[in-house]
């Protein structure tokens, strides 16, 4: 019968005991125990972060969008995680960049859904086995956006009035079109003089113009295939808009668009001449014109098509606020009941 063996041995100033049957088992165990570990190679999570917004992200979004994704690493992301390797990000580390950003919870899921793309190619490489940022442990919590508010129908017949008094040609156009259609700024800054149909009193929509660096206008297609459409043209619009834009040039800008920033001038000259007690703001004007439009129609799927969107409901969500009162409300059901 073979003896086994018992010996000890001293492996990097510890002592160790090897047990073996054979003298094979025994050598391999020694080389086992006395052989370097190969390091493992970690990777820095900028490195990576970057590696991914400039090969994944960046060439294949809008430029919007990609802008915000960069906006979030800037700010966010990398001020927190930056200094670590991605193996060690935990859902500690997760839950404590989420914890430091102040504001609302929109600004919040932004960086969410920035990060969770980044450690999600992270799993997809073998470097993690899972996402932190999906971890249930997570909360993300903040204060809920400011809806926008429509302006009122006094407001709006106050606008509608003071039209004339409203000094620049173009900034009277600009108000006539902007307040008085449910189109988003983007597509107002799109129009070219051929869009505007007079005769046939129709708008028709077919590009956009964004500002994704701020002040540098990008033409582009519309924000999704529904915003692709044609609109009534406002009988009270007619009188103020432009008579001298040459065929294929744009309606406010001639050969370029408008920048935000002439836009933002041109909103607060419109405020100076009319006396508006408010600020002129375009998204305000599309909520308006939209809520009215179902508050005197009650046809969601007619407010869907003047507004561009894919489904009634994103209409409903984010841009009929609705004219009724709790007065309005306990009526109806007064009528209703006592029928």
């Amino acid at each position: 019968m073979a003896t086994k063996i018992s010996q000890s041995i001293v492996v990097n100033g510890t002592r160790c005991w090897i047990r073996a049957n054979t003298m094979q088992e025994f050598a391999d165990k020694i080389i086992k125990l006395t052989s370097t570990p190969q390091a493992t190679i970690a990777h820095p999570f900028t490195d990576y972060a970057w590696n991914w917004y400039n090969t994944y992200s960046k060439p294949n979004v809008e430029t919007a969008t990609a802008t915000t994704y960069k906006r979030q690493l800037d700010l966010h992301i990398l001020p927190a995680l930056g200094e670590l390797a991605v193996e060690d990000i935990t859902t500690d580390h997760i839950q404590a960049l989420f914890n430091g950003i102040s504001g609302a919870k929109a600004t919040k899921d932004k960086v969410r859904m920035v990060l969770n793309q980044i450690m999600d190619a992270a799993v997809e490489d073998g470097i993690i086995p899972q996402n932190p940022v999906k971890s249930r442990r997570v909360k993300i919590t903040g204060k809920a956006s400011t809806p926008t508010a429509p302006y009122s129908v006094e407001q709006m017949r106050y606008l509608v009035q003071h039209l004339g008094d409203v000094q620049n040609p173009v900034d009277r156009a600009y108000l006539a079109l902007q307040a008085l259609h449910p189109m988003r700024l983007e597509e107002v800054l799109g129009l070219r003089r051929e869009d505007v149909d007079k005769e046939a009193m129709a708008i028709h929509i077919r590009r956009a113009v964004t500002h994704p660096t701020r002040n540098q206008p990008e033409i582009k297609e519309t924000k999704t295939g529904a915003s692709v459409r044609t609109i009534g043209l406002s009988a009270l619009a007619l009188p103020h808009l432009l008579q001298s834009v040459a065929s294929g040039e744009f309606i406010f800008g001639g050969s370029a668009p408008l920048s935000y920033t002439q836009v933002r001038r041109m909103c607060n000259r419109i405020k100076k001449d009319t006396g508006f007690s408010e600020n002129i703001t375009p998204l305000r004007f599309r909520t308006t014109v939209l809520t009215d439009l179902y508050d005197q129609t009650k046809d969601i799927k007619l407010a869907q098509t003047a507004a561009g969107h894919t489904t009634s409901a994103m209409t409903l969500k984010h841009y009929v606020k609705g004219r009724e009162t709790h007065a309005d409300a306990t009526a109806a059901v007064n009528q209703l009941y006592s029928a």
